[in-house]
């Protein structure tokens, strides 16, 4: 007993020390340090797959903050590399959205992530190219009568944000409306209500998946994909549409859900309510994570006395164990769908989409401190 009270107090101590130290100088630092370094050492002539253009989300949203143009201008190569669009098929008898990695899989949402940044970079400088691409896709798609286009949960971070810009950019309340029915259709095959978490897709579904010790498997990087793909909804979303309600309660219920399992060291686990499944910290959903719960406390939704200390922590192994000093973010779950029992996730381990992560994450605690 006398160990664990010992051991309780540390831990606050050392939570209550961190907090004591944050400042948004370092904060800041940091951020440009690992922008930086996934800049100088990745040409951005690259394809714009949902890897790549979730870095991207995260280098606008560090642009918004810095106004340093060459961020933007590395974005902006990589807008051009690719023609402003995602998957490149302009013929639309041949458009796709089960997965694929070719050019007719346009409707497929990994391809369509791109159109977040590249309505960003529009708004810097009008130009129409930039977002025609984008329109064309997603009208057509919402012209189909099908509506099953998000069947795993990353999607739900790749096209949502697409929708809310686009009505913005737009007016057109068919975005809304279709990304509300979208939705239903997602959470009817992979949403547990009980839980108030995603499964990755429909394969993962309890009883039919448990993880390794027979509990339900709910994969951090997906529920992060969402978690952080609500925040960006919400951003954008006009309060007065008859479903903004739905997505606050979704996003604070997530919330609710998502901080039961956090991990005393501040990461989540790959499985996260199985920590024993895949042990061991990993830094992109916690990231999503962590970005969701400051943007949250930021802009109202979220209560700072219910989850500041949560967001802190996030960010501490975020900011002090998955960033390595030469600018590197480690500890990234390499791409896949699903928590592996014996994979290596280390120091060495990164990626584009954690580097993004990271970068959103990072931005959203500086506009805290700079309150």
């Amino acid at each position: 007993m006398r160990v664990n009270l010992i051991i309780y107090f540390l831990l606050l101590y050392s939570s209550a020390s961190f907090s004591q130290r944050l400042n948004k100088e370092d904060v800041m630092l940091k951020l440009n340090r690992v922008n930086s370094y996934w800049q100088e050492n990745n040409k951005p002539t690259v394809w714009s797959f949902w890897d790549i253009a979730a870095y991207h989300t995260g280098n606008m949203e560090l642009y918004q903050l810095t106004q340093n143009e060459t961020y933007r201008t590395y974005s902006e190569a990589w807008a051009e590399h690719n023609g402003w669009k995602g998957a490149k098929s302009d013929n639309k008898a041949e458009w796709k959205y089960s997965y694929g990695e070719k050019d007719d899989y346009v409707l497929f949402g990994d391809w369509q992530i791109c159109f977040q940044t590249y309505i960003d970079l529009y708004h810097l400088d009008p130009q129409p190219h930039k977002v025609a691409r984008a329109k064309e896709v997603m009208e057509y798609q919402m012209s189909t009568p099908n509506n099953d286009y998000w069947w795993w949960a990353d999607g739900l971070y790749m096209v949502m944000p697409v929708m809310t810009k686009l009505y913005k950019l737009t007016g057109n309340e068919q975005y809304l409306d279709k990304m509300y029915v979208y939705l239903q259709y997602a959470d009817s095959i992979m949403y547990d209500e009980k839980e108030s978490l995603y499964y990755r897709d429909a394969k993962y579904v309890y009883p039919k998946h448990t993880s390794e010790n027979g509990k339900k498997d709910f994969w951090a990087r997906g529920d992060g994909w969402v978690f952080a793909g609500l925040a960006k909804v919400l951003q954008d979303l006009p309060k007065d549409h008859r479903h903004y309600d739905y997505y606050v309660q979704r996003y604070q219920d997530m919330a609710k859900a998502i901080a039961k399992s956090q991990q005393k060291a501040g990461y989540w686990t790959r499985s996260m309510l199985d920590p024993q499944h895949a042990p061991g910290p990993e830094a992109s959903g916690t990231a999503f994570f962590t970005y969701g719960f400051l943007w949250g406390i930021n802009n109202g939704f979220l209560s700072e006395k219910d989850y500041l200390r949560t967001a802190q922590s996030g960010w501490k192994f975020l900011s002090e164990t998955a960033l390595q000093v030469d600018g590197r973010v480690g500890y990234v779950q390499p791409i896949g769908e699903k928590a592996i029992p014996g994979q290596v996730v280390d120091s060495n381990s990164t990626a584009s989409f954690g580097v993004g992560a990271f970068l959103l994450a990072g931005s959203e605690m500086y506009r805290y401190l700079n309150k």
